[in-house]
């Protein structure tokens, strides 16, 4: 069948005439859509192993594990022979190359990224913070920045935020209010994220991009297969994640104008879950990302089951696509099919809103761009039969294709290199070492009550320099010392006042203890 795939053209099906994908126009991107069970899943991997054998690099999500088939060769099952003779095709069975990732590391090459890199927005919908949240979220950000303090994994940015508590009042003058509720809800949200599986994506060694654009010495691109059956039970962190990976590339990538092909397709599965009660600042990211992306060669294929879930300016820019059947039982659903026809260019010969109610298993309305950029006309088509497998592979054939990936060994150890929660630790460290060295030197020569007052002032942070902040510790020491220090003091006043004699010494040893502690204390 790779036969057809020729002249620049992937063949995706047939009807009254081929279907064929332009690799010049895959990078104005796309929509497929339908009903669950329509054939979507089969389309996205025809398309894949069309983009593999013209030499371009995929990369799409494995939501159900029946995309990893792809990496193995194909059975002449009874069904796809049956549809090749129906295209006047011969089915010839095939596999492709692929890379498996997973971002927790069990299914595949672990996928990391740094807490900077995800950014404040990203990170703020992946936590669903409010925008006051957000706004302080930013804050942590800057200061981070301003410090010197890398943001690498999950417990830096604790510590950052650990810092931005401590220091809330000086920071509310340069940057407005930094309420310290709002900092323990972003921390119970970092919590909840952790628990998810967070802390395994937030690391390093961080991806490089070009790992997923790799080609095979004879040619053909790699499938990267990212494992998503259990990134799904957090369909934000899916989604967010998605996001992420597209902005880098947006961002990374040199303009290239139209290619002869794309130096990538991204297939986005479940693509609903990216614009979900998605704020606005967070949908301007996405429309301007998917707009301008295309000129640096990268095509993106939204993988839905109806067109109302994708908002009209991003619909607007998905130029090829492949509507298989909906269903129109409710006035929900009868509102897509009419969406999903007028998205169509007509054909006078077809009645497309009621052709989409009455598609089968493996039939789709089929529209993509021709050689002046414009739509074709919507035709009615039956799409051909994958040449890879179809469904799931096992865990021995998955090891099988890890083993022998070029990336092996790359990602699998995880680093952990000095940043935010480092430094912070060793200026606590630090401050404490002076504390500590105040207070032997105040004993040695200053006199009992001048080493209390020293010491209490070094331990309570008196005598620290401003934002440096006290270890657990050191507060639990700080409590301790209060007691223990008080009942000292006392006990020295009172021999004090005994040697003065009378209740005229009581009274100054009671008055020089108020006066020592009051004045520590209220510092």
């Amino acid at each position: 069948m790779s036969d057809l795939d020729r002249d620049g053209n992937i063949f995706i099906g047939a009807g009254g005439k081929p279907e064929l994908l332009s690799l010049k126009l895959a990078n104005r991107h796309g929509l497929v859509t339908g009903a669950t069970g329509t054939g979507k899943t089969v389309t996205l991997q025809v398309m894949a192993e069309g983009f593999s054998r013209a030499g371009v690099p995929v990369f799409a999500a494995d939501i159900k594990g029946d995309l990893a088939g792809i990496a193995q060769p194909g059975d002449a099952k009874e069904a796809f022979v049956k549809r090749a003779k129906e295209l006047n095709i011969a089915y010839e069975p095939d596999e492709f190359p692929v890379m498996f990732w997973d971002l927790f590391g069990e299914q595949g090459h672990p996928i990391r990224a740094t807490v900077s890199e995800m950014g404040p927005l990203l990170l703020s919908r992946m936590m669903d913070l409010n925008e006051v949240q957000e706004g302080v979220l930013n804050i942590a950000f800057r200061v981070a920045d301003e410090q010197g303090l890398l943001l690498v994994d999950l417990k830096d940015l604790r510590a950052v935020l650990g810092f931005v508590a401590d220091s809330a009042k000086e920071l509310t003058k340069l940057y407005g209010n930094v309420s310290k509720p709002s900092i323990g809800a972003i921390q119970r949200q970092l919590l909840v994220l952790d628990n998810q599986g967070g802390s395994s994506f937030f690391g390093e060694p961080a991806l490089l991009l070009k790992d997923f654009m790799r080609v095979t010495r004879d040619g053909r691109g790699y499938i990267n297969m990212l494992a998503a059956d259990r990134l799904m039970d957090n369909p934000r962190l899916y989604a967010t994640f998605l996001l992420w990976l597209l902005s880098e590339l947006f961002e990374e990538l040199p303009e290239v104008g139209d290619p002869e092909k794309p130096k990538l397709v991204f297939f986005f599965d479940e693509a609903h879950l990216l614009f979900d009660d998605a704020p606005k600042a967070l949908l301007d990211k996405i429309e301007r990302v998917v707009r301008l992306i295309r000129s640096k060669g990268i095509g993106v294929y939204f993988v839905t089951q109806n067109p109302l879930d994708v908002p009209d300016k991003v619909l607007a820019q998905l130029g090829n696509r492949v509507q298989h059947a909906l269903r129109a039982f409710t006035p929900r659903d009868q509102k897509a099919v009419r969406a999903a026809a007028e998205t169509f260019r007509p054909n006078p010969e077809l009645d497309t809103e009621a052709v989409i109610t009455q598609l089968g298993k493996g039939e789709a309305l089929v529209s993509f761009l021709e050689g002046n950029g414009s739509p074709s006309i919507v035709q009615r088509a039956l799409i051909r039969p994958p040449c890879a497998r179809v469904g799931v592979i096992s865990p021995e054939e998955r090891a099988a294709v890890i083993a022998k990936s070029p990336c092996k060994g790359k990602y699998d150890e995880a680093m952990d290199a000095e940043s935010a929660f480092e430094v912070l630790q060793k200026r606590t460290a630090e401050t404490a070492a002076a504390a500590e060295a105040s207070a032997e030197g105040a004993a040695a020569g200053g006199g009992v009550l001048g080493g209390i007052g020293d010491m209490l002032g070094s331990i309570f942070g008196t005598n620290r320099p401003r934002g440096k902040r006290l270890t657990t510790g050191q507060l639990v020491t700080r409590e301790i010392t209060r007691t223990v220090a008080g009942r000292v003091a006392g006990k020295v006043a009172a021999d004090i006042g005994k040697s003065i004699g009378g209740s005229m010494g009581g009274s100054i040893g009671r008055a020089i203890v108020r006066g020592t502690l009051g004045g520590i204390l209220r510092r």
